[in-house]
């Protein structure tokens, strides 16, 4: 990395008005009070036609490698000093600067976090971030970079997983990614349920082998210099005969492209080679792939796979396999044996969230320490249901009867819900919606948020993308139904306790004069 990429990327990758705010802590001698900060998104993705009804937490690893590098070192510190207002006077005084110089890192920052994999639900503290004041505002920029995208695009792997079903499901996604931000956006993917990524560099990172054929401009290629379509799938199979997957639409899918990869495989398994597949990039992709699927079946390959791409969501492979499934009979074809031979390669719609290209993750300030005593901040919004929850809060999942989660109770870190006493749930903004749970109507009560750093220790074992997945399939499996739907969700229960609601309030009233 260059001189200059190092420090952009650094402790400075944050927002000019973090670090003013930062001067004016320390000048008011506020810099070291305690703070707790939550990170939260207000709302689903909501991609138009379609909306989340959940989202799948992701990124928090990314951010703690960043967290026990970034500090302000004498690079940092001579460009602050430098830097001066628009009348030319010094916007950073030295005492600050030597301050941050000594003090100028996160090993006083603590960080509890919803793990990575799990999934998450609007308006609950997914993260929080307790320490210095000072410190504590300085990391919001970071955090909300580090974690809002990786959310979007791991919530958006979980739809497309959800409607690929038992398909493979690639991420095709590197070169239509923002810069080095498709990174991050494959390590989400496939947290959230891609099987396998295009990106060599984050397959080798993660342990994963990466996936992909051949582009067009290979036959474009043997076409110009006199030579055919054929010639270049021969080439191809004669180099990689373990791993020949072949793209056949660059003439005509069925009159040329199929038949000339059902010839090269014919040849590989005359030399006892077993053809991975073919790839199909365009056209009606339902039609091609029952077409394709029927000319692999009568040449004795029942088993290869056919990878469809081309701008390819959630929406779109839920048609293919409805299109299928209505079409494959007049072809005379079994249209399960099509849809379970199907790879789904996505790439843009995935890496972009396209229709919903932001998550709306917002860092808000909601305790100070004072003493023994943790003093609830709040901000006001016009809306209620978007004021943030003040205090030193905890998070819990409740499971009703059958085990599946009902809701996600917001309370104070002094509430233990344990599920033997009646429990009443508000909702966060409304004061004439609350519900109320006997005991048997609670299997469960789960908290979700769990020790990361302890005063810019590590304390958190980092678990594998196998075990993130694992928690996402079990969450996800005990998500209603209808808040797994594709369009249209069940709106899943955030609520808050019957305590939290009345301090909430209280400073409410207190605040806007409000009665009582």
């Amino acid at each position: 990395m260059t001189h200059s990429r190092r420090l952009a990327e650094g402790i400075l990758f944050t927002d000019q008005y973090q670090l003013t705010m930062a001067q004016l802590y320390f000048r008011m001698g506020l810099h070291e009070r305690e703070s707790q900060f939550d990170h939260f998104f207000r709302s689903y993705p909501d991609y138009g036609a379609h909306q989340a009804g959940f989202c799948v937490n992701a990124g928090l690893e990314w951010l703690i490698d960043w967290m026990q590098e970034a500090r302000f070192g004498d690079e940092e510190i001579g460009y602050l000093r430098g830097m001066t207002s628009r009348t030319g006077m010094r916007l950073f005084a030295d005492d600050f600067l030597a301050w941050l110089r000594s003090n100028g890192d996160f090993s006083g920052i603590s960080l509890a976090a919803v793990p990575e994999g799990r999934v998450v639900h609007a308006n609950t503290p997914l993260t929080v971030v307790r320490g210095p004041l000072a410190m504590a505002q300085i990391l919001e920029t970071s955090l909300l970079n580090h974690l809002n995208y990786p959310i979007l695009i791991a919530s958006k792997a979980a739809r497309l997983r959800e409607s690929a079903n038992g398909s493979v499901f690639l991420e095709f996604g590197i070169r239509r990614a923002h810069e080095r931000g498709g990174n991050a956006g494959t390590r989400a993917a496939l947290i959230g349920g891609a099987d396998f990524t295009s990106n060599a560099g984050v397959s080798h990172l993660l342990g994963f082998p990466p996936k992909g054929t051949h582009a067009h401009a290979l036959v474009q290629a043997f076409l110009a210099l006199g030579m055919s379509e054929y010639d270049a799938f021969k080439a191809y199979a004669d180099v990689y005969p373990d791993e020949c997957l072949l793209l056949v639409d660059t003439i005509n899918t069925l009159e040329s492209g199929v038949p000339n990869a059902i010839r090269v495989f014919e040849g590989l398994r005359a030399a006892g080679y077993d053809p991975v597949g073919v790839r199909l990039d365009s056209g009606d992709l339902a039609y091609l792939s029952i077409q394709t699927a029927k000319l692999l079946d009568a040449a004795g390959f029942p088993h290869a796979s056919i990878v469809l791409s081309n701008n390819l969501d959630e929406l779109v492979i839920w048609q293919i396999a409805t299109q299928i499934n209505a079409e494959a009979k007049r072809y005379g074809v079994d249209a399960d044996s099509v849809i379970r031979r199907l790879v789904y390669g996505v790439g843009t719609r995935l890496i972009t969230s396209e229709g919903d290209s932001s998550l709306g993750g917002v860092y808000k300030l909601v305790a100070v320490r004072e003493g023994d005593e943790w003093k609830p901040a709040i901000k006001l919004s016009e809306a209620r249901e978007k004021t943030p929850n003040p205090g030193h809060k905890e998070l819990y999942r409740i499971y009703d009867e059958r085990g599946q989660a009902t809701a996600d109770l917001v309370a104070l870190s002094d509430e233990k819900p344990d599920g033997t006493q009646r429990l009443v749930l508000r909702h966060p903004g409304t004061r004439t919606k609350w519900r109320a749970l006997e005991p048997r109507q609670i299997s469960q009560i789960e908290p979700l948020l769990t020790d990361v750093l302890v005063e810019g220790r590590l304390v958190y074992d980092r678990p594998d993308i196998a075990a993130m997945r694992a928690l996402r399939i079990a969450d996800v499996e005990r998500l209603d139904p209808g808040v797994r739907r594709l369009i249209n969700p069940h709106v899943y229960h955030v609520s808050i306790s019957q305590k939290l609601w009345d301090v909430k309030e209280g400073l409410i009233r207190q605040l806007t004069g409000e009665a009582g």
